[in-house]
């Protein structure tokens, strides 16, 4: 009686192989692998990676995510959505300044005042003033005299300092328009002058108390 012929054994392990990528029935066609995540991928190890910001750029709500592609992320940030964490808290409207209602101050102290500055911002408010002062007084002067106010003084004073031998006091000689000027420049100077040196020397002397007492404290609030 004729033996079958025998299979060889590379053949047998080979459709076996084929059948077991095949998802282990016949017909159905071997699925293509799916290539590992790569190492640096966000969460390939379990691990979200750092979020980086740049100073002076707005961060975003805590739970979130940043979009690389999206305007304003910051570079080397992943992608994604809402962390595992839950869905970010929603931002309280109509509070100043986004705090709940609650402003932000600060306390703060003023040490020292550095003496040159001191100086020289004095000396440009009291010129300032000279300025103005003077320009007061002649504006207050051609006032006046367009008013009358010095001719009917004047007369006044005349006719009753004048006598037979002399003809009485002339207003006008004490307080001329010239004779004010030069009064009011005068008072001009002195007051940039003493103002100047009181505010520097004044510098000093908070310094001095400011080292034993610590300075001035200042509260600042932000702004609404």
């Amino acid at each position: 009686m004729p033996q079958p012929p025998a299979e060889h054994p590379s053949a047998s392990t080979s459709l076996m192989s084929a059948v077991g990528a095949g998802g282990g029935g016949y017909g159905t066609p071997a699925q293509p692998s799916v290539p590992p995540p790569p190492p640096g991928a966000p969460g390939s190890n379990g691990y979200s990676q750092p979020t980086t910001y740049t100073k002076g750029q707005p961060t975003p709500a805590r739970g979130t995510r940043v979009n690389p592609g999206a305007p304003g992320a910051a570079p080397g940030a992943p992608a994604g959505g809402p962390r595992r964490g839950g869905a970010p808290a929603p931002a309280p409207t109509g509070a100043p300044g986004g705090l709940g209602g609650r402003t932000r101050k600060a306390r703060l102290r003023v040490t020292k005042a550095d003496p040159w500055s001191v100086m020289k911002v004095s000396f440009m408010l009291s010129l300032a003033l000279g300025i103005i002062l003077i320009v007061a007084a002649a504006v207050l002067w051609m006032t006046l005299d367009s008013l009358g106010v010095f001719t009917s003084i004047g007369k006044t004073l005349t006719e009753v300092t004048k006598s037979d031998t002399n003809a009485g006091v002339n207003l006008m000689d004490y307080i001329g328009f010239g004779k004010v000027l030069t009064f009011t420049t005068l008072i001009a100077v002195v007051d940039v002058v003493l103002v100047t040196a009181l505010a520097t020397l004044a510098a000093f002397i908070y310094n001095a108390a400011a080292g034993f007492t610590g300075g001035i404290e200042l509260t600042l609030a932000e702004e609404d």
